[in-house]
């Protein structure tokens, strides 16, 4: 179906109360990245969500059917809701909804400035470290970060500490060591941070980095980090330039060594050279 074609009853729960789950992932030359690793969060994230799941070999069935009618995909997602309900949080019983979508790729800059929301990410929350498709928070948070000139938005939790992106992961370079707060700060486990720390775990980064500490994050090291990253799928490793928000309420405008600094490049460099070797890892 093309893009404006009517896909979805009005009373599906994905578009009611966003009772759904959801995976993206990019596409290299007509094959989606990682997808054995997405389709497993997915899986994980239905039953965290207490939905029935909707079968690998379904979606994957799926997948190969949208490719095939979209060979010029950049990206592919892959939508899992509870079906048609009331028009209300209640579930409707019948059976689930499966929804894969390609468009292009994104495009991003060589170095992004992210923006410190004043919002918390609730690390305690019924829906923490599941990937669905209640994302009003994250719009207005990259909304936000958007009207400040920013590409990316960063959360803190609760405790404070330094949590994750609308759609991404942080990592701070501190001394030679890479550093990423953990999945109990409440951050989505993302395909490309698990990677990213598979990569380290196996002395792929060289001289460039010294093993990678799991730790909360204060948002404050910011401020001293001699390079910082995002991760996601669409971007796999994204430098940061330039930190604005709440933590320039605080101390003033922060801004890193020129980004990207060689740490990022070097990861980068790691993980394109992983994607070009092996489509699903």
């Amino acid at each position: 179906m093309a893009p404006g074609e009517a896909a979805l009853r009005a009373d599906d729960h994905a578009i009611v109360v966003g009772d759904g789950v959801f995976e993206t992932t990019k596409v290299v030359n007509g094959v989606p990245f990682a997808l054995s690793r997405h389709l497993r969060r997915l899986s994980r994230s239905a039953r965290g969500l207490g939905l029935d799941e909707p079968g690998e070999g379904r979606i994957r069935s799926a997948v190969d059917a949208v490719l095939a009618a979209d060979p010029t995909a950049g990206l592919l997602r892959i939508t899992w809701s509870s079906g048609a309900g009331p028009l209300g949080s209640g579930r409707g019983g019948g059976p689930g909804t499966l929804v894969v979508s390609t468009s292009s790729s994104n495009t991003w800059p060589n170095a992004e400035r992210v923006y410190l929301v004043p919002w918390m990410r609730n690390e305690h929350g019924a829906l923490t470290g599941l990937k669905t498709t209640s994302y009003a928070e994250n719009v207005l948070a990259l909304a936000t970060a958007k009207q400040a000139g920013c590409t990316e938005a960063l959360f803190r939790n609760t405790a404070g500490m330094l949590c994750e992106g609308t759609g991404t992961n942080v990592f701070l370079v501190i001394g030679d060591q890479l550093v990423t707060p953990p999945l109990s700060s409440g951050c989505l486990a993302g395909i490309t941070r698990e990677l990213v720390l598979e990569l380290a775990d196996r002395d792929l980064f060289g001289s460039a980095v010294d093993g990678v500490e799991v730790r909360d994050v204060d948002p404050g090291e910011l401020l001293t980090t001699r390079e910082a990253f995002l991760t996601s799928a669409t971007r796999n490793v994204s430098a940061i330039s330039e930190v604005t928000g709440e933590l320039e309420a605080t101390f003033g405008p922060v801004s890193g060594n020129p980004a990207p600094g060689p740490v990022t490049t070097r990861v980068a460099a790691a993980f394109d050279e992983l994607e070009a070797r092996d489509i699903d890892p």
